[in-house]
């Protein structure tokens, strides 16, 4: 049976923390509330949760699930051959709407779906999120909704697409920015602006000239 939790109760959060993390680690699918819109997370490193998730969401290996973490410490740990531009990036946009897709680091035993050695990253600007990543390390997270469908803006919304599926729901209320976050590839030679999105293309390139757009 799924449980939600409010995370404006002291009491609630608490709870809600410790028993999403426990799920985490157990292999189960959470809710959880970000700084953009609600997300379905698991722990990364269990490619049967991950699976799962992909299920629960209806939507195949071929769009791979990204990878929240709870400091910017941790990139090191998942990526490689880092470029200066990256860690311009991150320096200035995380926590924040920023998505980054490096490359992923070889010997990492995970399985995200067909990223073809790479893997797309997120430092969460939302006390929740956070509160929670650094419970349970990083975790696969895509928007919480069928895919298809109107991405969640409360758990309550998440409860309806996906039911029984996610275990634990942490209920935030309505997400502060309903606009998905802003990807940026930084695997090759030139940074490229995948997808417009919370933060623009010029608020980038106040940090990174460079960036290119189609």
């Amino acid at each position: 049976m799924s449980l939600t939790f409010f995370m404006d109760n002291p009491v609630d959060r608490i709870r809600g923390i410790s028993a999403a993390a426990t799920s985490v680690r157990r292999g189960d699918l959470v809710v959880i509330p970000t700084d953009t819109v609600y997300g379905i997370g698991c722990d990364a490193f269990s490619p049967k949760a991950v699976a799962a998730l992909l299920a629960a969401k209806g939507r195949g290996r071929d769009m791979p699930v990204p990878v929240l973490v709870g400091s910017p410490k941790t990139i090191d740990g998942l990526a490689y051959d880092l470029s200066w531009q990256a860690r311009e990036l991150i320096e200035g946009f995380w926590p924040g709407a920023l998505t980054v897709v490096v490359k992923a680091q070889k010997t990492l035993a995970w399985d995200l779906g067909d990223a073809s050695g790479t893997v797309a990253l997120r430092m969460p600007l939302h006390p929740v999120a956070i509160e929670l990543l650094r419970e349970t390390g990083p975790m696969a997270v895509s928007s919480a909704n069928r895919s298809g469908s109107p991405a969640a803006t409360t758990a309550a919304e998440a409860l309806e697409q996906l039911g029984e599926s996610v275990s634990i729901y942490l209920e935030s209320g309505v997400s502060g920015d309903q606009v998905p976050s802003t990807i940026v590839d930084l695997t090759g030679e030139v940074p490229k602006l995948l997808r417009a999105g919370a933060i623009d293309l010029e608020t980038l390139r106040t940090v990174c000239p460079e960036l290119a757009a189609d």
